[in-house]
């Protein structure tokens, strides 16, 4: 694990993210990205990779490949991605040290920007 990366995996979203590229032909991996949406401001997207884009963050925990879009890399720098089974909902949650506000029902939040300096050290200063 080495160096430090924009995103970090717990074991049950590293499985999960296993299982996904499993059961679909072709999957290499999921993206994460953010869009606007949702009553805070802004919504967390995952998506299937089946061809990885060549500007992406690329995160890997064993075997469990995910890439991060360029323009949600500085919202979600330093975000720890995990996968829970609850009575009330099952996926993919998200520990943000950006996370200015959620609304209750967990679905979109309030992101503010990290420091574009970090970024940089976190991409091992590939800028």
């Amino acid at each position: 694990m080495g160096r430090f990366q924009v995103v970090s995996l717990t074991d049950a979203a590293a499985a999960r993210v296993r299982e996904i590229v499993e059961n679909r032909d072709g999957a290499k991996g999921i993206r994460l990205g953010i869009k606007k949406g949702g009553c805070a401001g802004m919504e967390y997207t995952v998506d299937l990779v089946t061809e990885p884009k060549g500007g992406d963050d690329h995160v890997e925990r064993d075997g469990a490949h995910v890439w991060v879009a360029p323009e949600a890399a500085l919202f979600l720098l330093g975000t720890q991605m995990d996968f829970e089974t609850t009575t009330l909902r099952t996926g993919f949650t998200f520990r943000n040290p950006n996370e200015s506000s959620a609304c209750g029902c967990g679905e979109s939040v309030e992101l503010k920007p990290a420091d574009l300096k970090a970024l940089a050290q976190a991409r091992g200063q590939a800028a």
